[in-house]
């Protein structure tokens, strides 16, 4: 344990800074990069990439209790690699790094676990899916059925996932373009889980129910070297249609945009840079830094104006590599629930 430890230490500066928001503008030599045109193969596709350099299983949910208390909880799976291949025991140069939280309007808990691939220690698998690091993990008999637990030093959750919608698919058919210059992931969700199960708090345990949405996404390069973090946002509407939307900040002060209106039955439509809009409209300092926690959203083409605000302004996730996640509400033109992950402000 100990020689484990200290040698996950040793690689860790090395991974905050070459995969650190900002580092994923640097160059991947060696790596695989996605291509338009690309056809998803699943379940594999559900499973890891080890070519390409970061990768991600990242599942967001607003829930509520029978009292109708607002939460929101996160769990994330990263996998990070130092080399484009697999190996066998410590001599594997993929990275496993997790991010757990729950919110609620007055307290935001988070918990992180980081270890080496090669060891099970941690991984995922396809069919049946799994995908776990030390005693988390979100796992099935498919991607569609699910049980999720996590837990910290002051919570745990344990959460039962079912799929009611189909695989949605974001920019070109999964091809997601992220920079002017053509940097680019492939990006595709599964925003339609319904959600039962126990939070476990310091206060005592709650019954939860609600709707989940999990991302996957993959790259080697998905940030251009002026573009040092995102602002993004999961937003479902009452109505039943939803709206993933992103922009990544550049030095210039400008911002790389895109979008994907997903309708009730997943039909969706792909917006380019420009079309969609956010802008902050009010700021709150968390952790020493100054973020937006209330944005004025737009989407023309669908009528969208909205105000997101943050359930709990202060959802600062203080870990290795820190960022704000939480829970929105959703009012204006449409109403409704979602979350808002804004990275760079570290």
């Amino acid at each position: 344990m100990i020689a484990r430890i200290f040698a996950l230490l040793l690689l860790w500066p090395t991974l905050v800074s070459a995969q650190g928001f900002a580092g994923l503008g640097t160059q991947a030599d060696g790596f695989s990069v996605p291509a338009p045109g690309y056809v998803f193969d699943f379940p594999k596709d559900h499973g890891p990439h080890p070519d390409f350099r970061i990768e991600w299983w990242y599942l967001t949910a607003n829930l509520e209790g029978a009292d109708g208390m607002p939460y929101g909880v996160q769990w994330t799976l990263f996998r990070s690699a130092l080399a484009p291949e697999t190996k066998d025991g410590w001599q594997d140069p993929q990275i496993w790094f997790a991010h757990a939280a729950v919110t609620t309007p007055s307290t935001h808990l988070v918990a992180e676990r980081i270890a080496r691939g090669g060891i099970g220690q941690a991984g995922v698998t396809a069919q049946p899916f799994e995908a776990w690091i030390d005693d988390w993990y979100m796992k099935g008999p498919s991607f569609e059925d699910m049980r999720l637990t996590a837990r910290g030093t002051d919570f745990a959750y344990d959460l039962d996932l079912s799929a009611t919608g189909p695989l949605v698919f974001h920019g070109d058919n999964g091809f997601s373009v992220k920079s002017a210059q053509g940097q680019a992931s492939y990006y595709y969700s599964q925003p339609y889980f319904a959600v039962t199960g126990t939070l476990s708090l310091p206060d005592g345990s709650v019954d939860v129910t609600g709707r989940a949405w999990l991302d996957r996404e993959w790259s080697s390069q998905p940030l251009a070297d002026n573009q040092s973090g995102w602002d993004w946002f999961s937003l479902s509407f009452d109505s039943g249609d939803k709206l993933m939307g992103f922009l990544l900040r550049q030095d210039d002060g400008t911002a790389f945009s895109s979008a994907t209106w997903i309708a009730p039955d997943g039909t969706t439509t792909a917006y380019p840079d420009g079309a969609f809009a956010a802008q902050p409209l009010a700021m709150h300092n968390v952790a020493g830094r100054t973020v937006p926690t209330r944005w004025a959203v737009q989407l023309p083409d669908r009528n969208v104006d909205v105000t997101v605000s943050a359930l709990n302004p202060d959802a600062w996730m203080g870990l290795s590599i820190p960022y704000w996640e939480g829970p929105v509400t959703i009012a204006g033109s449409h109403s409704g629930r979602g979350y808002l992950e804004m990275t760079g402000y570290e």
